[in-house]
């Protein structure tokens, strides 16, 4: 059962207290950690009560779903736009759909949908008047699979590098309506949050080394890892966004 604004009051200030808490053990600012309102199964309603609560970036696992809750724009308590994630994985024939509703995509993992959602986003109109390029500018983190885990989607752990690489090359005007902000991965299945502490650790060292290249990597400065269970863990190897769905909304109706 979805939770009332009252009880998601309630659940985002211990939601709250264990952020401030793991940020203050792993000596960073609370600002450094963004968190991520999954509000995926979830009814607007929902969504608009998660915004009067502060709410200003939500994450949806499907186009269609994101459409439905974030085509027209929404305002955040503090008067800035609310921002929509798409975090889960994003067919092909998707991609324009995606790249129009999102500020965010968190999972691409292969160069042809690079390729795509320049030309896309390259047709689009502009996000704001602030962006002086024509089409849109859409932030883009790369998904891998460091846990290595068949059920997930994903870069391979042992040619993330490669890829990254391979992006390198195409030099800093090959992709100009895309910016190249990070990595995103989900930890491993086992119930322990330990088990992923590797698996963050293997995606921030990737993530810095190629912050330090500059160039299309300038802005490379993200981190998409942590949910309920693991965020603590998450935060102490360097997330800078964390994905948190029931812990804040209750849990979903899947016959949605």
């Amino acid at each position: 059962m979805e939770f009332t604004l009252e009880q998601m009051r309630e659940h985002l200030a211990a939601l709250e207290a264990r952020i401030t808490e793991a940020c203050k053990i792993a000596g960073r600012s609370r600002d450094a950690v963004k968190l991520v309102w999954v509000s995926k199964f979830h009814p607007a309603e929902a969504v608009e009560n998660a915004i009067a609560l502060g709410a200003t970036d939500f994450g949806e696992n499907r186009v269609q779903e994101a459409e439905l809750k974030f085509s027209e724009p929404r305002k955040a308590k503090d008067g800035s736009r609310v921002r929509c994630h798409v975090i889960g994985p994003v067919q092909s024939n998707k991609l324009k759909k995606a790249a129009i509703v999102a500020d965010c995509i968190h999972s691409i993992a292969n160069i042809e949908a690079v390729e795509k959602l320049e030309k896309v986003c390259a047709a689009l109109p502009a996000a704001s008047s602030a962006e002086s390029s024509q089409g849109k500018i859409l932030d883009i983190l790369f998904q891998v699979n460091a846990g290595e885990e068949e059920t997930k989607s994903g870069l391979d752990v042992h040619e993330a590098e490669a890829f990254l690489e391979s992006l390198e090359t195409r030099g800093e005007n090959a992709f100009p309506h895309l910016r190249f902000r990070g990595l995103m991965t989900i930890g491993k299945n086992t119930g322990v949050a330990e088990d992923s502490r590797e698996c963050f650790a293997f995606l921030r060292n990737l993530q810095q080394k190629f912050l330090a290249k500059g160039g299309v990597f300038a802005k490379f400065d993200q981190l998409s890892m942590g949910m309920t269970g693991d965020l603590e863990v998450a935060i102490e190897e360097g997330s800078t966004m964390i994905r948190v769905g029931t812990a804040l909304f209750g849990e979903r109706d899947y016959s949605r």
